[in-house]
């Protein structure tokens, strides 16, 4: 029987808030060379990446942008989802920075304030995620390690370092280990009866163990001793998973199973 993902709601909720607030004051310290300069993302700009979450909460607060050319045939360009990615992209490409950074703020408060008003029934609630059917908890979680990961993105485009806020980069922690069973088990191929242990590091440290039966899941801990362990910066690894520009395998350790090791940090990517 299928059950939605329980999501803690206070946790989320005040990570994804603080990500917010994060993203405007990294935009508020930025000078205008800065802002104008090219990003780690094909076609985007770092200005672009701030237009795509001021887009994306604007979408998930009801307002639509119309398109004002074909967008499908961009090479980066792989669904509907980045179809309106850019769309909205365009929208705000005309606008002023001053514009832009306005709309985030107004929308970021207005959808800080849906959730924090909003039911426990809705909150648990099954409907769309971009990891398909599951509970809004689960989608805000997911917003919450999209924006953390764009911070990521911007910091390396202009060589910033790391973000520095644990709280934010928990939760992020959280859906990524969502989808180690995935990458471990499909993805790497890894054998029936096999443990693998992703060392999290950097500021949101932590250990994720996967044992694989009928199928992969992660599991409290591991008997006995894991086949394979992979030491990893948690900056690095959301590199990994969205095959930036700046990912680097060399930058997970591997203990144990070196072969099995090697598949998982092969696989590592799934972000579109």
């Amino acid at each position: 029987m299928y059950v939605v993902t329980q999501v803690p709601y206070q946790q989320t909720v005040d990570a994804l808030g603080a990500q917010w607030a994060t993203l405007i004051d990294l935009a508020d310290g930025l000078d205008d060379e800065q802002w104008s300069a090219p990003s780690i993302l094909e076609g985007w700009t770092v200005a672009d990446v701030f237009a795509h979450i001021a887009g994306t909460e604007w979408s998930l607060a009801g307002r639509t942008v119309e398109p004002v050319r074909g967008v499908g045939e961009l090479a980066h360009v792989r669904n509907p989802i980045g179809e309106l990615n850019e769309n909205w992209l365009d929208h705000y490409r005309v606008l002023s920075r001053a514009e832009l950074m306005a709309d985030l703020r107004e929308v970021t408060a207005l959808r800080g304030e849906v959730l924090r008003t909003i039911s426990e029934s809705d909150w648990n609630a099954e409907g769309f995620t971009p990891a398909g059917k599951d509970s809004h908890g689960r989608f805000m979680r997911i917003r919450t390690f999209d924006c953390w990961i764009h911070e990521v993105d911007i910091r390396d485009s202009l060589q910033l370092g790391a973000p520095a806020d644990p709280e934010p980069a928990a939760v992020t922690r959280e859906e990524m280990a969502a989808s180690l069973p995935f990458l471990i088990g499909k993805r790497a191929q890894a054998p029936r009866d096999a443990a693998v242990t992703v060392d999290f590091t950097g500021i949101a440290p932590a250990q994720v163990h996967v044992s694989v039966g009928e199928r992969a899941a992660v599991v409290p801990a591991i008997d006995g001793v894991p086949d394979a362990v992979l030491h990893v910066d948690i900056a690095d690894y959301a590199r990994l998973i969205g095959a930036r520009a700046t990912a680097d395998p060399a930058s997970v350790t591997i203990d144990g199973n070196a072969d099995l090791g090697g598949r998982v940090v092969a696989n590592l990517h799934y972000l579109i």
